[in-house]
């Protein structure tokens, strides 16, 4: 009997294509902002969605929605509040103003504006794993530890420094025990509820 093939939601061009980006966009946000700027958790999201749309992964690809859906609309906000008002809200798009970095450079920062489309599409065609969100806790938990080993001035994943009250929320591992709790409460667990009852998982699941 001839063996069933892998049940695959992707075409091949779109696998490629997550592929021929990371190849494009990794060395080139290594070279201008170095090897410890992707600890930043919009930046594992964009490794780890193109490796779940690679792979056919389910639990990839809900992972990362429940991590950027709202971060990259907060993201979205900061930049327009910037463009238009001439400050940010929150923080965290600075670089994007920079002029010390060539424009090109900057401009590759607009996949926080197609990630949610882009991930939204992904969930449609695959469905929503609910074990999204305990993966994802884990990834922002070792993430927001590594930050504390980056640059404090960058205050990558706010592990110095949180956005709101610019201040440290005591010893290093109380902040980033503070941190995953809110980015849990406010934001992963939300978005996390949401998707469950918007996108029904398919009868085959990914891994």
């Amino acid at each position: 009997m001839p063996t069933p093939q892998t049940q695959t939601n992707f075409a091949d061009w779109q696998r490629w294509m997550a592929i021929l980006w990371l190849l494009v966009w990794i060395p080139t946000y290594w070279h201008t902002w170095g090897a410890s700027n992707f600890v930043q958790l919009c930046d594992i999201a964009v490794i780890v969605t193109c490796a779940g749309i690679w792979s056919n992964s389910r639990l990839l690809i809900s992972s990362q929605a429940v991590s950027s859906l709202l971060v990259d609309l907060a993201w979205a906000v900061d930049a327009a509040w910037r463009l238009l008002l001439g400050h940010h809200l929150t923080g965290g798009t600075e670089y994007l103003f920079d002029e010390h970095y060539p424009l090109w450079v900057r401009l590759l920062s607009l996949f926080h504006l197609a990630m949610p489309a882009l991930l939204l599409w992904a969930l449609r065609r695959v469905g929503y794993d609910s074990r999204g969100l305990a993966l994802q806790c884990l990834i922002a938990f070792f993430a927001f530890a590594a930050a504390q080993f980056t640059n404090s001035a960058k205050n990558m994943n706010f592990a110095f420094t949180d956005p709101f009250f610019h201040r440290t929320w005591g010893p290093p591992p109380i902040h980033v025990a503070i941190n995953v709790l809110f980015m849990l409460a406010a934001v992963y667990l939300p978005t996390h509820l949401v998707l469950r009852r918007l996108f029904a998982p398919r009868s085959h699941p990914s891994i």
